[in-house]
């Protein structure tokens, strides 16, 4: 029995034509600048297998015709796509490729961090994943789910409230003061569950307990029945804008039960941490 629950990253608002068309197959291009629009035709391409034609698109995406071929040939005029020889067909772009290729061979900060989240769950047995503050709310970089029959989805992407998530509190005790202060003012602190904290002194105080202890909890704040501890990869320089965390639902681990896993986070996130300095460029 699976509890699936994906909280899903906020969208711009589409444009008009994204909004009033829809193509046989479900694909939209959406944003609000002819640059984000012109990026999810792209994403579109990217996922194909075979040539295309302009008709085709335009039956997919529902986009008029003279706007699908203007973007068409932004994309081919960039190196993005090229034209086949019946002069119909469209496939990626040379410039295109290489892209992507790049992207595969220099993603080794991500696909590290990734290794050592996915040995944390394998010793841990529970969902683990990477966060980042983002505004007011704690942004998912990666996870890696449990294969345990009983688990929470949320995937990359995700976005969480600040107040109460267990690395959004982490977040907020970096803070000075003030900075929280107006952070907190500034953010609905809605009640997501019965036992989220929904005023800022009951907020403050947590923070004053995270601050001290080095780790935060999440009991059941974000979702019913879901715990998490989290920790913060350590950045000599500084605020670390890093947390690792693992979740686990409350019929598997306890509060308890989790800061057992304490020593196993920390260590997970002094790797993480090592690789995150191992990134930046000497000076």
């Amino acid at each position: 029995m699976n509890s699936a629950t994906q909280p899903q990253a906020s969208l711009p608002r589409a444009s008009k034509d994204a909004d009033r068309d829809t193509g046989k197959e479900g694909s939209r291009i959406e944003g609000d600048t002819p640059a984000q629009r012109l990026l999810a035709l792209l994403e579109v391409i990217a996922a194909k297998d075979q040539f295309f034609t302009l008709q085709g698109l335009v039956e997919e995406t529902g986009l008029p015709k003279p706007t699908l071929h203007r973007m068409l040939q932004q994309l081919e005029g960039s190196g993005m796509l090229q034209r086949e020889a019946d002069n119909r067909h469209y496939s990626k772009g040379s410039r295109l490729r290489r892209l992507a290729e790049n992207l595969l061979l220099n993603d080794t900060v991500q696909g590290a961090r990734h290794g050592v989240l996915s040995r944390l769950m394998e010793e841990v047995g529970e969902s683990c994943n990477i966060t980042a503050l983002s505004g007011s709310e704690v942004l998912y970089l990666d996870r890696v789910e449990t294969q345990a029959p009983l688990r929470f989805y949320l995937h990359p992407g995700s976005r969480v409230p600040v107040h109460c998530s267990a690395s959004g509190k982490l977040f907020l005790a970096q803070m000075p003061p003030a900075q929280r202060r107006r952070l907190l003012k500034g953010t609905p602190l809605n009640a997501m569950t019965r036992n989220t904290l929904t005023d800022i002194d009951s907020v403050e105080a947590e923070i004053e307990q995270v601050r001290r202890q080095g780790y935060a909890l999440d009991d059941e704040e974000f979702l019913p029945g879901l715990v998490c501890i989290a920790v913060l990869a350590p950045n000599p320089d500084g605020p670390s804008n890093i947390g690792v965390a693992i979740q686990a639902p409350v019929m598997r681990q306890s509060r308890e039960d989790m800061l057992k896993h304490l020593p196993a986070l920390e260590r997970a996130a002094r790797d993480i941490a090592a690789i995150q300095r191992g990134a930046i460029p000497s000076s």
